[in-house]
């Protein structure tokens, strides 16, 4: 079958990169990510070769096809397409090549299609008022590390961290659309984490080291308190939401998690009255929260909370204090290292540093900044791509786990 345009946007992410084939040697490959680039193989010289042919949607199936079209032309008179490709470039006069406002605008509308309104005007917004005036004339071969790190500067000047670390994320964005089409463009933005202000972090949201991680894990599997205490830390470190959303929980909010046949299906249906934006949440669930599920669902299954007031501490309270987990870490050694609540910043940071979508990061979060995701107040966006990534996440954890058992 061959590819269309709907079967293009219906592409979603896997745990490892796919091939998606179209007809006569044109495919796509999806990366983890969420990326869509074109490919077309061919034989020459009793050699397969691979010729890249930029990423959807900015290269269209149509373009895609046509270029596949003119290297089977070249083939046939004996010509090697990506050779050709290579002396284009190399022959290309820099006066032809794009400017960065020129890139930018074209990502801009590339990307416009999956976000809000709102968000779509925010980034625009951004680019014209902050990026454009000072590199968005130039060509990416005349811009420099400094040029970029000049502009984020005067930006930081404001005192608006937050739009200095999306200015950054925007201009390696532009980068990276502009190299699927241009391979002597390269993102210089990971080289400027270190020159810029970090965003200051509230105290009490210290994040555990991400080395600690696997170590982390390992003592809550031991902890030797309430076995409802360790479940609550565990199912909060593996869907990232916030500690009173957790302790809040009940079960008639949770779907097929009863048995592993129906988990890749598990979900959590979070409230709007229950969450700190006032919308509710969707939370897909990992094959390893809905184990401690089954394993909870033992001890306070015959309720409606999943987190019931403490047996040995009955009282007014509904449902069990949050310095029940406090006091578990504590108790565990992380008093002053660690918190609840910085599990969601170890989520953050590893998914980010693993290239996952931000927005499918931020929508995981629940971040309440409206403008600020696209869509993410639609409680079922981007939920399978969201699937994976929180499966990813929990799959990371034990193998963390498994190497701290390893070294110990």
């Amino acid at each position: 079958m061959s590819l269309s345009d709907a079967k293009l946007r219906a592409l979603k992410p896997r745990l490892k990169p796919y091939k998606v084939a179209d007809r006569r040697g044109l495919y796509v490959i999806v990366s983890p990510a969420g990326g869509i680039a074109w490919k077309f193989n061919f034989m020459l010289d009793g050699k397969q070769k691979t010729l890249s042919l930029g990423r959807w949607p900015a290269v269209s199936l149509y373009a895609a096809r046509d270029m596949r079209d003119e290297a089977q032309r070249m083939l046939a008179e004996g010509v090697d397409p990506a050779a050709v490709k290579q002396e284009r470039k190399r022959a290309t006069p820099p006066s032809e090549k794009p400017t960065f406002e020129d890139a930018a605008r074209r990502w801009h509308a590339a990307q416009s299609p999956k976000w809000t309104d709102g968000y779509t005007r925010q980034v625009l917004i951004r680019l014209e008022a902050d990026v454009f005036p000072h590199i968005g004339a130039k060509r990416f071969a005349e811009i420099t590390r400094g040029d970029i790190l000049d502009m984020l500067r005067k930006v930081e000047s404001r005192g608006v961290g937050e739009t200095v670390r999306r200015l950054r994320q925007y201009v390696g964005a532009v980068y990276r659309f502009a190299g699927a089409e241009d391979e002597s463009i390269i993102d210089p933005s990971p080289m400027l984490r270190g020159a810029l202000t970090a965003v200051p972090e509230p105290v009490h949201h210290s994040m555990l080291p991400p080395a600690e991680l696997g170590e982390f894990v390992l003592r809550l599997d031991g902890y030797d308190g309430e076995v409802e205490t360790r479940l609550a830390i565990k199912l909060t470190l593996l869907t990232a939401v916030r500690t009173m959303e957790m302790l809040g929980a009940q079960w008639n909010e949770l779907e097929d998690w009863e048995s592993p046949k129906a988990e890749a299906k598990a979900m959590w249906r979070i409230p709007g009255e229950r969450m700190k934006s006032g919308d509710p949440h969707m939370v897909p669930l990992s094959r390893q929260a809905c184990a401690a599920l089954r394993e909870l669902h033992k001890l306070t299954g015959n309720g409606a909370m999943l987190f019931p007031v403490s047996r040995r501490t009955p009282g007014k309270r509904i449902t069990m204090s949050n310095n029940a987990m406090l006091f578990a870490m504590y108790r565990l050694g992380y008093r002053g290292r660690a918190t609840i609540h910085g599990f969601r910043r170890n989520f953050s940071t590893w998914a980010n540093e693993h290239g996952w979508p931000s927005d499918d990061v931020e929508l995981c979060l629940a971040h309440d900044e409206r403008n600020r995701v696209r869509g993410a107040y639609n409680a079922a966006k981007r939920i399978e791509p969201r699937r994976m990534l929180l499966q990813a996440w929990a799959d990371h954890l034990d193998a963390e786990r498994r190497d701290a058992r390893i070294s110990a």
